[in-house]
């Protein structure tokens, strides 16, 4: 069986016209979201930011209506659902000002982290439970066109069971200049993308082990700059990556070895790929080869045009819409994202103690 030549993309919805209204103008917003939307058909209206000027200089660019701030736009602006791009020690107080306009706002996209720890994102997942808001969260590597195929391939049967995945990243990463006063570097900002795909390929974990080490590179305080972590199932599947955001001294004048690849070994199929995200903003797309047992000694590499940064981001707000417009739950749900949480702040204490940590043991705390 060959997959689909069109399994890289995300199901689009029928209706692109629901006004949408941004909050936060930086990066994030200004060079993936909005450059994504606007090349799928969506409908962004209106945008707010802590900055002013930044707002305005953004809604030029992309021809929205800027606002003041975000509880104007909130309270003004003709919108029915709401992109979220703040710092996530911000985003509690942001949904928390959303959910004073239910009936107006339909669906929320929130950053990830959904909070600052797993206690605070069930509160955000509960304030919009109980304001009728459909909330989903931007894990946008789901849609990384070679996860998205990987997926597939596992969903077909083509690979048989999963015995084994891994994922490898050496990049250096450009921090953000909140994540000083957080004190994170890698396991709630990268690493969060890698463990919510073991989860989207294979389920969740029983436990999680995890060791870090500061980076040598980074000023500020922190535990978690080189991360290396196991999945154990409790099938016997194991899934481990390591995250490297040394990745050497290639900022400091010495040649570069940078790149993320993936693995996924089974009982019938191999896979393996490569994310084209470290070499941003050259668009670099993503790889991936598979073989199997039924095709025998060949190797098949489905390619595309797509890469991650900014076209996953289609994907992100199409499913949310899609929600609304089906009445179903977005497939990046809030409460699919509270099992993701858990397993970010297990790496932590694990870490910590060095010791396997089970998730039910955060579950309960």
């Amino acid at each position: 069986m060959i997959i689909p030549s069109d399994a890289h993309l995300p199901e689009l919805p029928q209706q692109r016209d629901t006004p949408i209204g941004c909050i936060g103008s930086g990066f994030i917003m200004a060079d993936c979201h909005l450059v994504a939307y606007r090349q799928a058909g969506f409908n962004p209206v209106a945008i707010a930011s802590r900055t002013p000027e930044n707002a305005q200089r953004v809604a030029t660019r992309h021809g929205l209506t800027a606002f003041a701030s975000y509880q104007e736009m909130l309270e003004q602006a003709d919108i029915a659902v709401v992109d979220v791009a703040v710092p996530p020690d911000l985003q509690l107080e942001v949904i928390r000002e959303i959910v004073k306009h239910a009936g107006k706002i339909k669906g929320v996209l929130a950053q990830k982290p959904l909070g600052v720890d797993y206690q605070q994102a069930v509160e955000i997942v509960t304030l919009c439970q109980q304001a009728g808001i459909v909330l989903s969260v931007n894990q946008n590597m789901r849609y990384d066109q070679s996860v998205r195929v990987c997926r597939a391939l596992i969903d077909t049967g083509q690979l048989g069971n999963p015995i084994f995945a891994s994922i490898d990243m050496r990049a250096i990463p450009h921090w953000m200049p909140w994540q000083r006063r957080q004190g994170w570097v890698t396991l709630r900002i990268m690493s969060i993308h890698h463990l919510d795909t073991f989860r989207y390929w294979l389920g969740d974990p029983q436990r999680v082990f995890c060791s870090t080490r500061p980076d040598p590179r980074t000023s500020f305080d922190h535990s978690d700059g080189l991360c290396m972590y196991i999945l154990e199932y409790a099938d016997g599947l194991r899934a481990s990556s390591w995250d490297d955001v040394w990745a050497g001294p290639a900022k400091e004048g010495a040649a570069s070895d940078l790149g993320i690849s993936w693995r996924l070994e089974g009982t019938t199929g191999l896979a393996r790929g490569t994310i084209g995200w470290p070499e941003y903003p050259t668009p670099t797309p993503s790889t991936l080869d598979y073989t199997t047992i039924a095709t025998g000694n060949r190797w098949f590499s489905p390619r595309w045009d797509q890469v991650w940064f900014p076209d996953a981001f289609t994907g992100t707000m199409a499913q949310l819409l899609d929600a609304l417009e089906t009445g179903t739950t977005p497939e990046i749900s809030a409460e699919d994202n509270l099992k993701t949480m858990p397993l970010v702040e297990a790496c932590y204490l694990s870490a910590a103690q060095h010791r396997a940590v089970e998730l039910e043991e955060v579950l309960q705390s």
